[in-house]
């Protein structure tokens, strides 16, 4: 089992940037597929990002690509989502999730896939 813990987020107006954090505690995340997902006021939650086990093969949301990146630091057992020019629609509360299993495509794209998630962190983009 392993817990996951946002950090990071806050207020920024639109063309900023910010980077998010998700320490994990209890397992190394070289044993996961990790995830970053938003869920905004009255909306589902969405897919962000997501990168394999292996680190190989980062996946993202059409409307996040060229502006957000996600990373790993194995040692420090944390997983990264840095986001830049930011806008306004990017206002969500964001999640880090790890998912036991491996896989790419549609799958890391359902939240349902993920097993353990955080408590998540607000970010808030003014226009």
């Amino acid at each position: 089992q392993v817990q996951l813990v946002e950090s990071g987020g806050g207020l920024v107006q639109a063309g900023g940037s910010l980077r998010l954090s998700c320490a994990a505690s209890g397992r190394t995340l070289s044993t996961y597929t990790m995830g970053w997902f938003r869920q905004a006021p009255g909306m589902e939650r969405e897919f962000v990002a997501a990168v394999r086990r292996n680190g190989l093969n980062p996946g993202y949301t059409d409307s996040v690509k060229g502006r957000f990146t996600i990373s790993r630091d194995i040692a420090k057992n944390m997983v990264y989502l840095q986001m830049n020019s930011l806008k306004p629609e990017d206002t969500a509360v964001y999640y880090c999730a790890a998912a036991k299993s491996d896989f790419l495509g549609l799958r890391r794209r359902s939240p349902r896939e993920y097993d353990y998630w955080g408590q998540g962190t607000q970010v808030t983009v003014s226009s």
